[in-house]
C-alpha cells in the first residue's frame, strides 16, 4: 500500500488532526491566557458553595479551562502531539469532574456511576492516542496495526525512526533560520521566536516595523527544506 492511500485512509479515520498543522504561538498563547483568567473567575466564584457543590464547580471550571485549551490547539497549534495532549487533558478533567458528581451518590448507584466515568476515560484517551497514531501513519506511510510478534516490534521501530528523522530535519531549519537572521544586520537584534513542524515554520514575537517582519518571513522562506512560512511577528 503506497503513501497515498495511507493518507486518504488517515483523513478518514482522524479529521480532528489537522492536514496541515498550523501555528501561531502569540494567538495560541492569547487563548490559553484567556482560559487560565476565566477558570481564576470561575473558581473564585465556587466560594459561594460549599461541600461536594463546591468540588463539583471547581471542576466544572477546570474542564471548561481544558476545553478552550483544546479549542485554541486546535485553531492555533494543530500538530498531533499537541493536539493528543490537550484532547488527554479534556478526559482527564472530564473524569474529575463525573467522579466528584458520583460522589453525591451512595452504595451501588455510586459504585456504577464511577466505574462508567473510568469507562468514558479510558474511551477518549484511546481515542486521542489513536488520531495521533493515523497521524503518524500518514506522516510514515507505515502501518503497523495488523502486524503482530516481532514483525510488529520491528515495524513500529522503523516508524519510530522515520519520526525522529522528521524531527531532526526540523530542528535543522530552525536552527539555519536563526542562523540566517543574526546574518542579517537589520535583524540580529531582534527577538525572534522559530518554531518548525514538518517544515513549516512560524514566527513570533515583536519587531520595530512592517518591513522588518516582512525580512524576517523572507529570510526564513530561503532556507532549504521550509515549506511554508506563517508569520505571527507583531509590530510593537
Amino acid at each position: 500500500m503506497n503513501k497515498l492511500l495511507f493518507l486518504v485512509l488517515a483523513s478518514a479515520t482522524s479529521m480532528t488532526f489537522a492536514a496541515t498543522p498550523k501555528t501561531d504561538t502569540v494567538a495560541y498563547k492569547a487563548a490559553t491566557d484567556r482560559a487560565e483568567a476565566s477558570y481564576k473567575t470561575a473558581k473564585s466564584a465556587c466560594n459561594t458553595q460549599s461541600g461536594n457543590a463546591k468540588d463539583i464547580c471547581e471542576e466544572q471550571a477546570k474542564l471548561d479551562q481544558k476545553q478552550a485549551e483544546l479549542d485554541a490547539t486546535t485553531k492555533f497549534k494543530s500538530d498531533k502531539n499537541s493536539l493528543e495532549k490537550a484532547r488527554i487533558a479534556v478526559a482527564d478533567a472530564r473524569y474529575e469532574l463525573d467522579e466528584e458528581k458520583c460522589d453525591a451518590m451512595t452504595g451501588a448507584n455510586k459504585d456504577s456511576c464511577k466505574s462508567t466515568a473510568k469507562m468514558q476515560q479510558t474511551a477518549a484517551i484511546n481515542d486521542a492516542k489513536a488520531g495521533k497514531q493515523s497521524a503518524d501513519i500518514a506522516q510514515t506511510g507505515i502501518n503497523c496495526n495488523n502486524m503482530t510478534g516481532t514483525d510488529k516490534a520491528s515495524c513500529e521501530a522503523r516508524s519510530k525512526t522515520e519520526l525522529a528523522k522528521d524531527a531532526v530535519a526540523d530542528s535543522v531549519i530552525t536552527t539555519k533560520i536563526k542562523t540566517e537572521l543574526m546574518a542579517e544586520p537589520s535583524l540580529k537584534s531582534l527577538d525572534v521566536k522559530v518554531e518548525t513542524n514538518n517544515g513549516k515554520v512560524s514566527l513570533s514575537g515583536f519587531v520595530p516595523s512592517q518591513a522588518e517582519a516582512d525580512k524576517a518571513a523572507t529570510v526564513a522562506r530561503s532556507v532549504k527544506g521550509v515549506h511554508d512560512v506563517q508569520n505571527s511577528l507583531r509590530v510593537k
